[in-house]
């Protein structure tokens, strides 16, 4: 044998394309696995059934949230010279001047004053308790339905935890029946944390909201206090 046919045969596979013992090379495939992504609506939709009554928390929330802000800024908007006029005409003697500028203005501090001009004439302490009864039902106007909120604000967080307790449920269940896999941990752990950060935050946000509302309402709340005192210097006041 040859030199030339002895290295023929020891020629490893593959090496040397005109050797009969080469054999062709098999292309490699690489299979991409698709990206997962997980939408907010997806991840909602883990959360089960207990999505529902905490859909339904947030929507009643949101609304009264609304409605009450719209109400109190209406309720506070009174012109920074307004107690100045009424001064004016009530140092002129001109009470039903007094009166008229009240009556064109809305909210709760022209409403309190005037409740006062038309006691005038009676006793002070008379005119005092017309007006602090008129301040009670303007706060009782503003503070309409924020019970709700507060409600919200705690029974939310509740609703979370519930979800977190049928969440360990699924997962011993999967447990039981179908082996400790991951995949088949996963729905419980799902329902768990979905419902548990929901409630959270729709806890969160109702409750800083029910204390912003009350905030504002102070604010107003100490306006109609110092328009009314206001009004009681007025008529300690000598008048023309």
């Amino acid at each position: 044998m040859s030199l030339l046919q002895f290295l023929t045969i020891q020629a490893p596979a593959g090496v040397g394309g005109d050797s009969p013992l080469a054999a062709p090379m098999t292309p490699v495939t690489t299979v991409v696995q698709p990206e997962q992504t997980l939408s907010l609506w997806n991840l909602l939709m883990e959360g089960g059934v207990l999505m529902i009554p905490l859909l339904l928390c947030s929507i009643i929330a949101l609304y009264i949230f609304v409605e009450r802000y719209m109400a109190i800024r209406k309720a506070g908007k009174t012109p920074d010279d307004f107690m100045s006029r009424i001064r004016e005409k009530l140092a002129e003697g001109n009470i039903s001047g007094a009166v008229n500028v009240a009556k064109n203005f809305e909210g709760s501090v022209p409403t309190v004053i005037l409740k006062g001009l038309k006691r005038i004439g009676k006793p002070v302490d008379h005119i005092e308790k017309s007006m602090e009864n008129a301040g009670k039902l303007e706060v009782y106007k503003m503070e309409k339905n924020l019970g709700t909120i507060s409600t919200i604000a705690g029974i939310a967080p509740m609703f979370g935890f519930l979800g977190t307790i049928v969440g360990m449920i699924i997962l011993f269940f999967n447990i039981q029946h179908q082996g400790f896999e991951i995949n088949n941990l996963a729905g419980g752990i799902y329902t768990k944390m979905v419902t548990s950060a929901s409630g959270l935050i729709i806890g969160l946000l109702s409750y800083l909201g029910y204390n912003y509302l009350n905030a504002q309402i102070n604010k107003n709340v100490n306006k109609i206090e110092t328009a009314s005192n206001d009004l009681l210097d007025i008529l300690h006041e000598p008048m023309n």
